[in-house]
């Protein structure tokens, strides 16, 4: 697959500072690949979302998600408690 293909965002989420959750990254090609490392390295859950993640490149950094795409990332939100859930022993 061609890197340019290749498309990533991580954000992140403070529910005592911020109103919604924030880009922390993104990019394609490369700078996809080395997010997707990090987040490998750093045990942090990923979720392939193509439609979604081309929305989120096209914020800035550090920026909060707008309204229109918080079903979306809610959905990512309920995903990563799940795994969290998943992985904190018995």
């Amino acid at each position: 697959m061609p890197n340019k293909k290749i498309q990533a965002a991580a954000l992140q989420y403070d529910q005592s500072k911020d109103a919604a959750p924030r880009v922390t990254a993104s990019g394609k090609g490369e700078v996809a690949r080395k997010i997707i490392e990090l987040a490998r390295k750093n045990d942090i859950p990923i979720k392939s979302d193509p439609v979604l993640v081309e929305l989120l490149c096209k914020l800035d950094i550090g920026q909060q998600i707008p309204v229109e795409l918080y079903q979306a990332v809610a959905e990512i939100l309920a995903f990563v408690y799940s795994m969290n859930e998943k992985r904190r022993p018995q």
